[in-house]
């Protein structure tokens, strides 16, 4: 089973957009709690404030993110991953991003139907006590996709980058020190056009 869950922000900018030059996307995830997997976006790059401006402006901007999972399903082998991203300046002031999170791989947890329920109840005591234990194991066996990771810890997976006029591959890959070689493993570049969007694979520290 496959869930996509969309996030859309509205950012303002304090000053005038009159292009966007570069726009990349950064997914961290921070923590997790019972049903709750949480973390941020962080959209950053540069923009001219004017049409004739020849100096860019960047921008860096933080947009956190809460993920509720229902207790019926099971996120074992889950990937989360982002599924989608594109954005729009909106009045020259407001940079609007749209950002789709995909979580793949959920297992719903099995149930048992009334019938069965029924039978269950007329068993003898000892075996209603062995198959409580069996369920008391499998709840135990309901891990969080981030268990045995260090919840104080930040975890990049990868950058998303939006190709604009001016960018190559080897101006992108200077911008997020990478190689060539790199940033290929992630994408085809046979031929590459403005508004493709290209996975850049975060350094590790």
């Amino acid at each position: 089973m496959k869930k996509i869950v969309p996030f859309t922000k509205e950012i303002p900018f304090d000053t005038n957009i009159a292009e966007i030059n570069s726009i990349s996307l950064e997914r961290e995830l921070n923590e997790k709690k019972e049903g709750l997997v949480s973390g941020k976006f962080i959209i950053s790059g540069d923009y001219k404030m004017t049409d004739t401006s020849v100096s860019l402006d960047t921008f860096d901007y933080e947009l956190p993110f809460n993920i509720n999972i229902d207790k019926k399903y099971n996120i074992d082998n889950a990937e989360i991953d982002i599924n989608d991203f594109y954005y729009e300046v909106v009045n020259n002031k407001v940079l609007s991003v749209n950002i789709e999170l995909a979580i793949d791989n959920i297992e719903e947890e099995e149930f048992m139907e009334p019938e069965t329920i029924r039978e269950a109840e007329e068993v003898s005591e000892t075996c209603e006590e062995e198959t409580s234990q069996e369920s008391d194991r499998k709840v135990e066996n309901i891990k969080s996709l981030f268990d045995g990771l260090d919840e104080n810890e930040n975890y990049v997976v990868y950058k998303i980058h939006i190709v604009t006029e001016n960018d190559t591959i080897e101006s992108i890959a200077n911008d997020y020190a990478v190689s060539r070689e790199e940033i290929s493993a992630y994408n085809d570049l046979s031929e590459i056009k403005i508004g493709d969007k290209i996975i850049i694979p975060a350094n590790e520290n």
